[in-house]
Parts: structure tokens; sequence; C-alpha cells
């Protein structure tokens, strides 16, 4: 199929921090894409966006007023705080935009639930931002999997250990499950655990434990789960915003090699060690770096890569299918953290209160407050 002959005509909604990291994506994409819309209900803070990238911007208020004033829209990025996502989300459904959103996609399994029903009613993609599925190691290291050369999965670690001082909640949204959906297993550790099971497959089950050890903040700053994979792998995953030496880590030990990577917002292949086990020093010449030099994962790769698969007809990722994978290990891991029991996939029907929001109205502290209260 031929490259697409005009450029790809984009928008972004909400021009907060987040944002910039996609604008300066499409800025690298050079002419293949336009970006002719920006929307922010601080509209002084959209102007001062559209003229640093460019001013050629038409700036709204909203976005509906971007879908009423561009209907040829090929795509948009939703980068306003998480409790509006999925409404946004529908509305880009709705005017048949392909529409790319921020981590996480929804603040709940019944929002995401109502994104797959809209999805397969209009055909229109929901995509989710999860960039670091699209770095060269990480694709080396899928393909490899997927060959059966590395063995089967045998056991993974997942770390975000990060750090996020106690006015980094002084933003009204951060720190409460209405609005931001939970504290870092939705908002910091997803993208790393959404790796884990972009390598290893579907989950099975989860254990885990969420505390809430020092931050202001209604929902937990910690969490540790155990899990457990469909292809026999278990893993330890865990999420903190507590920790003074930040980092990223996942490692995978297959039965023929150790496939690890630490970094902390992104990585390249200078962060990855392969390590075969005795008697597979061979697999070492498969780990190839050299078509991955100086690529970092970021926001640029997934936006490509979703711009190539418009133009072929593909389905673009990370799909509404994939991303509700995620999102269900999350509300599994709160589920299992403050039911005190471990959690299955699939066990979190439609009614479950972890259905309708992450907290599940179960969370310890929450309780101890109203109780002094």
């Amino acid at each position: 199929m031929p490259a697409k002959s005009t450029p790809f005509r984009v928008a972004i909604i909400g021009t907060g921090g987040i944002a910039h990291a996609h604008a300066d994506a499409l800025a690298e994409l050079g002419d293949r894409v336009e970006l002719v819309a920006v929307a922010d209900v601080d509209l002084d803070r959209a102007r001062a966006f559209a003229a640093e990238y460019g001013g050629r911007a038409d700036v709204h208020a909203d976005a509906a007023g971007v879908f009423a004033a561009h209907p040829g829209l090929d795509l948009v990025h939703v980068c306003t705080p998480p409790k509006t996502h999925a409404p946004i989300a529908v509305q880009a459904m709705r005017a048949g935009v392909a529409s790319l959103v921020e981590k996480p996609t929804v603040l709940s399994l019944a929002e995401m639930d109502e994104l797959v029903r809209v999805n397969a009613e209009t055909g229109v993609p929901v995509l989710t931002v999860f960039q670091h599925r699209f770095g060269p190691a990480v694709r080396r290291l899928r393909r490899l999997a997927a060959s059966g050369v590395l063995g089967r999965p045998l056991v993974a670690t997942c770390e975000t250990l990060w750090y996020r001082p106690d006015e980094y909640f002084d933003v009204p949204w951060r720190g409460r499950w209405e609005v931001e959906g939970g504290g870092p297993t939705m908002g910091h550790g997803i993208h790393q655990f959404d790796l884990l099971l972009a390598v290893l497959g579907p989950w099975s089950r989860v254990s885990a434990f969420a505390a809430r050890q020092s931050r202001p903040t209604d929902t937990e700053d910690v969490s540790i789960a155990l899990a457990q994979f469909e292809n026999g792998a278990v893993a330890t995953v865990v999420n903190s915003v507590v920790s003074p030496r930040e980092t990223s880590r996942l490692r995978f030990d297959y039965e023929f090699a150790t496939v690890e990577v630490e970094h902390l917002y992104g990585y390249d292949d200078d962060d990855w060690t392969f390590t075969p086990a005795p008697g597979h020093e061979d697999l070492a010449a498969l780990w190839d770096e050299s078509e991955g030099a100086g690529v970092t994962s970021g926001h640029r790769l997934q936006v490509e890569a979703i711009l190539d698969a418009l133009e072929s007809g593909e389905a673009p990722e990370v799909s509404v299918g994939e991303a509700r994978r995620t999102i269900e290990f999350a509300a599994a891991t709160y589920a299992s953290a403050f039911r005190g029991i471990p959690v299955a996939a699939g066990e979190i029907s439609a009614g479950d209160p972890f259905s309708r929001s992450m907290d599940g109205g179960a969370v310890p502290w929450a309780r101890v407050k109203e109780v002094v209260a």
C-alpha cells in the first residue's frame, strides 16, 4: 500500500505536562503529521502550547469543540486528567476519530468495558499509551520468546521504584481514587507491568498487598503483587512512589537465558543485559543490539507504529482489548490486597465493587479515618 500522500491530521486534548511529550513526538515525525487543534479548559495555557509547537493549531476549550471543528481528524491524543479519559475516548469514537489515551486509560473495569462496547459498535480504535512496548529490545525479546529458542518462561521480576514528594500530590486530581483511579499501581507502575504482561502473556491469578506508607494521599503509595501466568511463569510486581533511589527494572528468567533491563523513564539497548544459561552460550548471538542502537523507548515510537498501522489498514496497538488485560491486573491487585485473598483472572464480574472502582469501597485506612472522624 502506498504511503499516505497528505499528513496525518492530529489534535491534542489537554495541554499539561505529559502533553509536551506527545507534541515532541509529533514534532520528531516531521511532515508526516500536522497538529491542527489543541484543547484545554485553560485557554491561555492552550494558546501558549499551540504557539510553542508551531502556532498553526486551532485552540478550543474542550474535546467537543475539536471534533465539531475538525471532522476529518485522523488521531486525537488524550492528555487530560484520568477521570476524563473514558468520556473523551467515547466522544472520539462517536466522532469517528482514533484516540491515543494516556495511562491509565480508565478509572475502573466498568469504564473499560464501556470502551470495549463502544469500540465494538463503532469500529474506531481506542489506544493506550504503553510506549515501552515499542522499543527495539522489547520487540526483539518478544520475537525470541515466541520462537521458543529461550525455552519456557519460569520467573520474572517487575519493579517500579520511584519517588514522589508530598508536594507532588498538591495537584487536586493526584492521590484520589475518584479522579486518578489509584496510586502507583495505576499511575506509575502500570507501564512496567503492562510490559511484563506483553512479554509473558495472559495472567491467571494475583495475590497482593497494598499500603499507604507516608504520602498524603487517599490511595496507596506502595503495592506488591505475586502473579501466576497461564504459561506457568510466576512473577513479583512492586509499585512504589516512596523510593529515593529511583529505578524501573524488569527481569525475565527463561529456561535458557535471563533477559533484564534497568532504566527509569525510558530504555535503550545499553540498558539491557542478556545472559545465556550454561550450555546455551550460542543464544547470545541472537541478541543483536545493532538494530536498536541509539533508540530510546518513548512516545515517538508508539505514535510512529500507530501511524504505520493506520496507513496500512492494520489494527494499531495498544488496543482496547490488550489494555483491558492490564487494567484488570490492576483491579485484581487492589481487590486481592484489600480483601486479603487471591484473585483469578475473570473473577471480578460486572457487579463486583472492584469493577466499579479500584478501591472497591474496601480501603482499610479509609475505614480507620471514618471511625476516627
